[in-house]
């Protein structure tokens, strides 16, 4: 099988890397369409359009409203066609981000990232996840290529509030743990290809950086003011996060983000959450011998990440068909292939129940 290592086109990330975005986009064309939600919309359309406009920019708002469904999707693709925009540039959270880049894909154009959250590395990568109404999953869509600019402005970043980066934290201390899986039992990671190396030292570093400056990072989150450890940080959850698992490959912590939600109280948690949970339960089951759910969960404990189900909002009690569907639909995903041994229904109850 052949290896492959997939990115976005440039990173960019900073204190004021929004101010580039005018230079940037002027690039691919005059018309731009701004896929973002209502909220980031009233922040910050007046800014978008000021550093717009002195490059000869123009911006079309393409507002995203409700859930990521298939109809949501055809009419943002329509009203884009419509407008005969030559690029796409999302802004704002993973939904405005995924709306993005399922406009960018049906267009053939060229995607600029700029989140507004760390709550997940969404702005490197070119999956999207498309919803039925009421937030089931119903899909995971691939752009052929990954966005070709992100622009992370920690300045930006740095106002959102503290849950959102200890979501983005829980999903990306994943990562190290999931592409060694994938590496170690000939997986396929997310270009359907082998991992490379290059790709688990990422993950790896990724892991490091989290350990080392996450708990004096999230001091800054909510502040407005970034700071060194931000800065590290930032980069572990947004760029070597997103590399890590595209190109390093999932395993069970993902696939779990399949089966949690079907249990009662837990679908409404962040992702990042759901993930921070569901790498103790991989972490369960991989039968370690060296220290380190002990270590992560040590460090959770610093950084207020959830370690129980009852933290994600489901019951003391689960009932046994909820946990049978919800390791059935685990099971059924992609990722759990990329394990050590072919888990069974009951070995996931198990370590579930644990948790």
């Amino acid at each position: 099988m052949l290896k492959v290592f997939g990115g976005p086109g440039r990173y960019f990330q900073g204190p004021g890397a929004l101010r580039t975005l005018g230079e940037t986009a002027v690039l691919f064309g005059r018309r731009a369409a701004l896929v973002i939600d209502s909220y980031v919309y009233g922040v910050l359309h007046e800014r978008l359009t000021d550093l717009c406009k002195p490059a000869g920019v123009e911006l079309i708002p393409l507002i995203v409203e409700g859930e990521m469904t298939p109809d949501t999707i055809a009419s943002l693709r329509a009203r884009a066609q419509a407008q005969s925009v030559d690029m796409v540039i999302a802004v704002g959270g993973g939904k405005a981000l995924d709306a993005g880049k399922a406009v960018a894909k049906a267009q053939h154009q060229h995607l600029i990232t700029v989140p507004t959250v760390a709550s997940n590395d969404a702005p490197t990568s070119k999956n999207y996840v498309v919803y039925d109404a009421h937030h089931n999953l119903l899909a995971v869509e691939h752009m052929l290529f990954n966005p070709t600019i992100v622009l992370v402005d920690t300045e930006v970043i740095s106002t959102a509030p503290a849950l959102f980066f200890r979501a983005g934290m829980g999903d990306a201390i994943s990562k190290k743990f999931e592409a060694e899986q994938c590496f170690r039992n000939q997986g396929q990671n997310m270009f359907s290809a082998a991992s490379t190396l290059t790709a688990q030292l990422i993950a790896e570093g990724c892991m490091r950086t989290l350990l080392a400056d996450g708990e004096a990072a999230l001091d800054a989150a909510g502040t407005g003011r970034p700071t060194a450890a931000f800065e590290r940080v930032v980069e572990a959850m947004i760029l070597m996060s997103g590399l890590g698992f595209e190109s390093g490959g999932l395993s069970i912590a993902h696939a779990l983000t399949r089966g949690l939600p079907r249990i009662p109280g837990v679908g409404q948690a962040l992702h990042g959450l759901q993930v921070a949970v569901g790498l103790l339960v991989q972490l369960d089951l991989e039968h370690r011998s060296d220290t380190m759910l002990d270590d992560l969960q040590a460090w959770y404990a610093q950084v207020g990440l959830p370690t129980r189900l009852s933290e994600l909002g489901a019951a003391d009690v689960i009932d046994d068909a909820v946990l049978h569907e919800a390791a059935a639909l685990t099971l059924a995903a992609r990722h759990a292939a990329n394990f050590d041994r072919t888990l069974t229904e009951q070995e996931l109850i198990d370590a579930l129940r644990r948790r």
